[in-house]
């Protein structure tokens, strides 16, 4: 009998996923002991469920240990980061967790108010990105792909008071000083 069969596997819905690639998940969701199970709004990223995240009545009610989102609630309107955050709090065990990350918009304002808008600030191999890209979208992906667009940007303060209001009753958000928050918020408290 294999883990899934054994039940012995925890699952993680990675939420806006895009193609596949194994560096896109989380180290933390990495190996034996995590399954992912991969949802995007764009049906050519190959997802196993197609679908908005702010709207996911395909995935049940308390099946997932963990939700991950990397840099994709900044794509969503302000009026949709509600729909979303509880529909990742609804889909969540009890005693499961989101991960999310997202780009620290305090950093980037505080680059672009000190003139270096245009800056690099990160290198990746699709070339540098400047603030100017964190708070509007990577200039690069978004005549391909309009979805890349960053529709609205957050504070480690507007990030974590948008968790509480869904609903997340243990949240700790952090600002990794490379131009990232990360939160990690939960139902209940974490062990």
């Amino acid at each position: 009998m294999d883990d899934d069969a054994a039940g012995t596997r925890k699952r993680v819905l990675h939420v806006g996923c895009g193609p596949l690639a194994a560096q896109k998940l989380h180290e933390a969701f990495q190996g034996g002991d995590w399954q992912e199970v991969r949802l995007d709004i764009n049906p050519a990223a190959n997802p196993d469920i197609v679908a908005s995240i702010t709207d996911m009545p395909v995935v049940a009610t308390a099946s997932f240990d963990a939700v991950y989102s990397a840099h994709n609630l900044e794509h969503l309107a302000p009026h949709e980061l509600p729909d979303a955050l509880k529909e990742f709090y609804r889909v969540l065990k009890p005693e499961g967790f989101a991960l999310i990350t997202l780009p620290d918009l305090q950093q980037a304002a505080e680059y672009i108010a000190a003139g270096k808008a245009e800056e690099a600030v990160l290198m990746t191999n699709k070339g540098p990105i400047t603030p100017l890209d964190l708070l509007y979208g990577f200039r690069p992906f978004l005549a391909a792909n309009p979805f890349m667009a960053h529709r609205f940007g957050y504070t480690s303060e507007t990030l974590r008071r948008a968790l509480h209001e869904a609903g997340f009753s243990h949240v700790v958000v952090e600002r990794d000083g490379e131009f990232n928050l990360w939160a990690v918020a939960s139902p209940t408290a974490l062990a």
